[in-house]
């Protein structure tokens, strides 16, 4: 019966579809954006876009009507913005703020600390904790100055922990310690007082070992005064490994403790070949997260990772597998949007 549901769905919005087409009719006339429904909820829907797309104009027209937030995929990472020690370049990230600002959209930063994504010079030597720590701080409140006041919010460090919880062994822990964490959020909030800071995962959506790791984590940082306003769970799914059933009760025990929550770089990804089985499951979940999301008053809204599947990073990362946004490669609206707009509406 939902799988049929979702189906007429999908067959009543064709006149939908086209009448977000942009022509000459009035703006006033189209039906609201995933944005605007968004918005009526008090929340965000964005997408991530990386600078290489931006030349595509069907493209770049959608995401700057469709969507209130932007996250830079690859634009704002350490290997982009700090080539060599000390030499900053910004001009990828510029493009995406600029882009954003021309189209009142907030942007999230993604991201100061990560273990990947290094620029060779970081990851080729050995560090003294004392060399370290400075490069760290030069590096945090280099960049999150030169944003200051252009970023809502940033993903201070990302992807801190292992799947049972316990740290992973980046450069930064091994040679710091766990108190990276809390000095990162510090240096950050130093350089920009009023951007919302954050840790983000993935396979952090369910309660278990390693939500549990960042809900302990979270209540210590809180107990000791450390800047931390928010935890993003990134929301890579994938149909093959089930739905994450306590995704609503997770997002609320994160708020108790005074955090926001963000859905921060959703994709549902699936086995090839797609089917309308598949496609239809994949609705399901897109509109079963938004109602988690939307239940919880500090959950305050959802970037997909990027919208269509033409810039999807599924593909290359996941061999056989893909199909994992809401719009196809031809930039047609899927079930998924559909249900999206359900949930919204």
């Amino acid at each position: 019966m939902r799988n049929n549901r979702l189906r007429l769905i999908g067959a009543l919005a064709v006149v939908l579809v086209a009448a977000t087409v942009p022509s000459a009719q009035a703006h006033d006339n189209r039906p609201p954006t995933l944005a605007d429904l968004a918005e009526r909820h008090g929340r965000y829907f964005g997408s991530a876009t990386d600078n290489p797309e931006l030349v595509d104009e069907p493209y770049t027209a959608r995401l700057g009507s469709e969507f209130d937030q932007i996250t830079p995929g690859n634009g704002m990472k350490w290997y982009a913005t700090e080539p060599q020690q000390g030499v900053f370049d910004f001009t990828n990230g510029d493009e995406i703020v600029a882009l954003a600002r021309a189209n009142h959209q907030k942007v999230r930063g993604h991201t100061l600390v990560w273990h990947s994504q290094l620029p060779d010079w970081l990851t080729g030597r050995e560090w003294t904790a004392t060399e370290l720590r400075a490069v760290l701080k030069k590096h945090i409140q280099t960049e999150v100055r030169h944003y200051r006041g252009k970023i809502y919010a940033w993903d201070v460090v990302n992807e801190a922990f292992n799947e049972d919880g316990t740290y992973r062994e980046t450069l930064f822990y091994k040679t710091l310690g766990p108190g990276y964490i809390a000095d990162a959020l510090r240096w950050a909030h130093q350089a920009d007082p009023k951007a919302k800071l954050y840790l983000n995962d993935y396979n952090v959506e369910a309660t278990g070992p390693k939500s549990d790791a960042y809900y302990e984590l979270a209540k210590e940082l809180k107990a000791q005064g450390v800047p931390l306003h928010g935890f993003g769970l990134q929301t890579h799914l994938a149909l093959q490994y089930g739905y994450p059933a306590t995704l609503e009760d997770n997002l609320r025990r994160f708020a108790r403790l005074g955090l926001d929550t963000a859905l921060t770089e959703v994709d549902v990804r699936m086995q090839l070949p797609v089917t309308e089985e598949k496609l239809d499951r994949q609705a399901e979940w897109y509109r079963d997260m938004t109602e988690a999301c939307l239940a919880v008053r500090r959950c305050v809204g959802i970037t997909v990772w990027d919208y269509t599947d033409k810039y999807s990073w599924i593909p290359a990362f996941f061999p056989g597998e893909g199909a994992a946004l809401p719009w196809d490669e031809e930039l047609r609206p899927k079930p998924a949007y559909f249900a999206l707009r359900g949930a919204l509406r």
